[in-house]
């Protein structure tokens, strides 16, 4: 699998960020179902449709609420293992590419209080108040962290904690100031269909953090990597084989290989 990846970041056509802001294309979002509403997996091949990848990926990771930042809050240590976590997850085990995601701009601990409902709205302001005092990377991905107080929506539909569920997290893209921000928002895995039986709570956010990273990497604008049903690269496993624990405890989920065809067990 890494040498695919290796394949997909070569052989990928580069366009500009100008280009895509007048095409139109940042302003987009790609879901990760909540455990069976999965797409049945296809075995069709992924396709590069003219997009983009990242070549030289990189995370910043935007912890919102205050608990996150209270060494004396379970959810202290919740942030310190999933920065930990993504500090390994684009080095040594090289699911990405061999590269420290964690080499950009500084992770950010915003201690406000989010809302309850967190709207895709809401998530680009704050990220945009990240960048208000921090350079703007166009090979970054912007990781927002709500607490298990909060849900994220997106039109009628909700995380773990809303009224609508039918997502565990989603990456996405979206324009400000001349530039194409990628982002993912990252909710709380509160709920049974979000959650893998005997996994802690930060094991559960791990496996959508792979699933959301390595997708915006592939197909950062919708536009790059994916089957002729619209499914990405961890789209087509997700939940089917089951996550797994790899090394360190660290938690990932199973990726799509074409040279496979079907989905095969990356760290």
């Amino acid at each position: 699998m890494k040498k695919m990846l290796a394949a997909l970041f070569v052989a990928s056509s580069a366009a500009s960020t100008a280009g895509l802001l007048a095409q139109g294309l940042p302003e987009a979002r790609y879901f990760t179902p909540v455990r069976g509403a999965e797409n049945l997996l296809s075995k069709a091949l992924v396709t590069n449709h003219g997009g983009p990848v990242i070549v030289m990926a990189r995370v910043v990771d935007i912890f919102w609420g205050p608990s996150f930042a209270n060494a004396a809050s379970p959810d202290y240590q919740y942030a310190q293992t999933l920065i930990a976590f993504r500090n390994q997850f684009g080095g040594s085990n090289g699911c990405i590419q061999l590269t420290n995601l964690g080499a950009g701009t500084p992770d950010w601990f915003d201690t406000s209080t989010p809302p309850t409902n967190v709207t895709d709205a809401t998530v680009h302001a704050e990220v945009q108040r990240y960048l208000a005092s921090h350079a703007f990377n166009a090979s970054t991905i912007y990781e927002v962290f709500i607490p298990s107080s909060s849900y994220s929506s997106s039109g009628s539909s909700t995380s773990c904690g809303g009224p609508a569920l039918a997502y565990c997290a989603y990456h996405g893209s979206f324009s400000s100031g001349g530039n194409a921000v990628i982002y993912s928002i990252q909710p709380y895995a509160s709920c049974s269909g979000c959650k893998v039986s005997g996994w802690s709570a930060v094991q559960n956010q791990e496996h959508f953090v792979c699933h959301e990273t390595r997708e915006a990497v592939t197909d950062p604008y919708g536009t790059t990597w994916f089957d002729n049903t619209g499914a990405e690269l961890d789209d087509k496993c997700a939940w089917s084989p089951t996550p797994f624990i790899g090394t360190g405890g660290y938690a990932y989920q199973y990726e799509w290989s074409n040279a496979a065809g079907g989905c095969v067990r990356t760290r």
